[in-house]
C-alpha cells in the first residue's frame, strides 16, 4: 500500500516509516518542513509540505496520523492548550478535507490518541469501556478522535491508537535516563500512579496490525498487557542502572513548579490491551524489565 503518514519525522514516525517498508508499503510524509523529511526519516521517503491531493505523486490507500505538538514540555496555559488542540485536532480535519477532494479516497486512517483520553482511574483496571474521567487529557484526546472519526463519513475505516508512555531510545526515557544514571532518580509523589508503557517494536506492530487489519476500527488501548506503578517503574529503572533511586519528588513541589502539567505525572490509568487481547495480538515484550533492558546501552 500507499501510506500517508502525518507526524514522520517524531520518534515514533521516523521508526514506523521503516516497519512500513519492511512490510512492503511505500510512504509519503506530510511535514511543515519537508525538505528535511529524506535526511530524518530516509531517502526512500515521499514528502509533502502542504496537505493537497495534487501534491501526492500516487494515491494514497491509507493515512496513519501521528502528528501534534508535545503535550508534556511545557505550562498548559491556556494558549498552550489551544496549540495542543490545534496541532492534532484542526490538522486532522484538514486531512480529511483533502480526502474529499481526492478522485479515490483512502480506505483507512489510522490516528493516534492517548491513554489520557480516560484521565486519571486512580486503580480501576482500564479497557476501551472504561468511561473517561472528565479533564484536560480527556478533553484533547476525545476531540482528536472525534476529528478522526468523522472520516468514516466518506467511507474510510478508522482505528484509534491510544498510546501509552513508549519504551524506546527516544521520548521520555531519554529525559529521565541522565537523571538515574546519576543516581538521582526516584518516583514522583507517593508512586502509587500506574504507568501503562509499550516497547516501541510492539507499537510499531499495534499499529500495522490496526492497518493491515480490515476489521479493526474505533479505540484500542496501545499498552502493554503489565502495567505498573511509577514506584515500580523507577525501581526497575534503577536497578538495571545499578543506582538507588531514592530522590522522592513531593507530589506539592510538582503542583508548584508545573502547575496542572503536574497530574501527568502524578496520575495515571492501569491500562489494558484488552481489544488486542481479544484478537490475539501477541506481544514480543510481556515486562518492562524485558523492555527497559532492550533498550539501555
Amino acid at each position: 500500500m500507499h501510506i500517508l503518514v502525518t507526524g514522520g519525522t517524531g520518534f515514533i514516525g521516523k521508526q514506523l516509516c521503516r516497519a512500513l517498508w519492511a512490510s512492503g508499503h511505500d510512504t509519503t510524509v506530510f511535514s511543515r518542513r519537508p525538505e528535511q523529511v529524506a535526511h530524518l526519516v530516509g531517502e526512500r521517503c515521499r514528502s509533502i509540505g502542504e496537505l493537497r491531493a495534487d501534491l501526492i505523486e500516487a494515491p494514497v490507500d491509507a493515512i496513519i496520523n501521528l502528528a501534534g505538538e508535545p503535550v508534556a514540555d511545557r505550562h498548559w496555559t491556556q494558549a498552550r492548550k489551544q496549540k495542543l488542540k490545534q496541532s492534532r485536532i484542526a490538522l486532522t480535519h484538514d486531512l480529511i478535507d483533502m480526502c474529499k477532494q481526492m478522485e479515490t479516497p483512502p480506505k483507512a486512517m489510522v490516528s493516534a490518541s492517548a491513554v489520557g483520553y480516560y484521565g486519571d482511574q486512580q486503580d480501576l483496571l482500564v479497557t476501551e469501556q472504561t468511561p473517561p474521567h472528565e479533564e484536560f487529557t480527556h478533553e484533547l484526546c476525545s476531540e482528536w478522535e472525534a476529528a478522526a472519526l468523522s472520516a468514516e463519513s466518506i467511507g474510510m475505516r478508522v482505528a484509534i491508537a491510544r498510546i501509552g508512555l513508549v519504551v524506546g531510545k527516544e521520548g521520555f526515557l531519554q529525559k529521565m535516563l541522565p537523571v538515574f544514571k546519576l543516581g538521582l532518580g526516584g518516583k514522583f509523589g507517593d508512586g502509587s500512579q500506574w504507568m501503562p508503557w509499550i516497547h516501541i517494536q510492539d507499537l510499531l506492530r499495534v499499529l500495522l496490525h490496526l492497518l493491515e487489519t480490515p476489521t479493526c476500527s474505533g479505540p484500542y488501548n496501545a499498552v502493554s498487557t503489565t502495567p505498573v506503578t511509577n514506584a515500580e517503574f523507577t525501581a526497575t529503572l534503577a536497578k538495571l542502572l545499578h543506582r538507588p533511586a531514592f530522590c522522592t519528588a513531593p507530589a506539592f513541589a510538582l503542583k508548584l513548579a508545573m502547575g496542572e502539567l503536574s497530574r501527568m505525572l502524578l496520575t495515571g490509568q492501569k491500562a489494558i490491551p484488552a481489544r488486542l487481547l481479544e484478537e490475539n495480538f501477541s506481544f514480543q515484550f510481556d515486562t518492562l524489565e524485558e523492555a527497559l533492558k532492550d533498550v539501555i546501552d
